[in-house]
Protein backbone atom coordinates (compact mmCIF):
# COMPACT_ATOMS: atom_id res chain seq x y z
CA UNK A 1 0.00 0.00 0.00
CA UNK A 2 1.49 3.42 -0.85
CA UNK A 3 0.44 6.62 1.20
CA UNK A 4 0.92 10.07 0.48
CA UNK A 5 4.11 9.57 2.90
CA UNK A 6 5.75 8.05 0.53
CA UNK A 7 5.33 10.63 -2.82
CA UNK A 8 8.35 12.41 -3.78
CA UNK A 9 8.70 15.76 -4.28
CA UNK A 10 7.46 17.10 -7.75
CA UNK A 11 5.18 13.93 -7.92
CA UNK A 12 1.36 14.02 -8.44
CA UNK A 13 -0.43 11.07 -6.97
CA UNK A 14 -4.74 10.49 -6.56
CA UNK A 15 -6.33 9.77 -3.74
CA UNK A 16 -7.93 5.84 -3.26
CA UNK A 17 -8.80 6.39 0.24
CA UNK A 18 -8.61 8.00 3.33
CA UNK A 19 -8.04 5.86 6.17
CA UNK A 20 -8.00 6.57 10.03
CA UNK A 21 -11.57 7.32 11.70
CA UNK A 22 -13.71 9.66 13.64
CA UNK A 23 -12.18 13.23 13.95
CA UNK A 24 -9.26 12.87 12.52
CA UNK A 25 -10.32 10.97 9.28
CA UNK A 26 -13.28 14.35 9.11
CA UNK A 27 -10.49 16.88 9.48
CA UNK A 28 -8.70 15.68 6.54
CA UNK A 29 -11.52 15.31 3.94
CA UNK A 30 -12.26 18.69 5.40
CA UNK A 31 -9.76 19.74 3.86
CA UNK A 32 -10.76 18.57 0.06
CA UNK A 33 -8.64 15.66 0.25
CA UNK A 34 -11.10 13.11 -0.68
CA UNK A 35 -10.94 9.47 -3.04
CA UNK A 36 -10.11 10.60 -6.77
CA UNK A 37 -8.49 13.90 -6.00
CA UNK A 38 -4.85 14.42 -7.26
CA UNK A 39 -1.97 16.27 -5.05
CA UNK A 40 0.89 17.53 -5.71
CA UNK A 41 3.96 17.39 -3.77
CA UNK A 42 5.77 20.83 -3.60
CA UNK A 43 8.27 20.27 -0.93
CA UNK A 44 8.80 18.40 2.29
CA UNK A 45 10.11 20.75 5.47
CA UNK A 46 13.89 20.59 6.19
CA UNK A 47 13.52 18.41 9.30
CA UNK A 48 11.05 16.29 6.73
CA UNK A 49 7.61 17.19 8.58
CA UNK A 50 5.26 18.67 7.34
CA UNK A 51 4.76 17.78 3.76
CA UNK A 52 3.76 20.94 1.51
CA UNK A 53 0.85 19.78 -0.73
CA UNK A 54 -1.22 21.27 -3.42
CA UNK A 55 -4.41 20.19 -3.44
CA UNK A 56 -7.60 21.55 -5.26
CA UNK A 57 -5.93 25.31 -6.03
CA UNK A 58 -4.84 26.02 -2.51
CA UNK A 59 -1.25 24.81 -0.99
CA UNK A 60 -1.93 23.03 2.06
CA UNK A 61 0.54 21.65 5.10
CA UNK A 62 0.56 18.32 6.51
CA UNK A 63 2.14 16.38 9.03
CA UNK A 64 3.47 13.01 8.25
CA UNK A 65 1.35 11.19 10.70
CA UNK A 66 -1.94 12.62 8.67
CA UNK A 67 -0.11 11.59 5.15
CA UNK A 68 0.28 8.07 5.97
CA UNK A 69 -3.28 7.97 6.21
CA UNK A 70 -3.74 8.94 2.93
CA UNK A 71 -4.08 5.59 0.47
CA UNK A 72 -2.58 6.98 -2.98
CA UNK A 73 -1.72 5.36 -6.58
Amino acid sequence: MNTLKDVKIGKTAKVVKVHGEGAIRRRIMDMGITKGVEIYVRKVAPLGDPLELFVRGYELSLRKADAEMIEVE
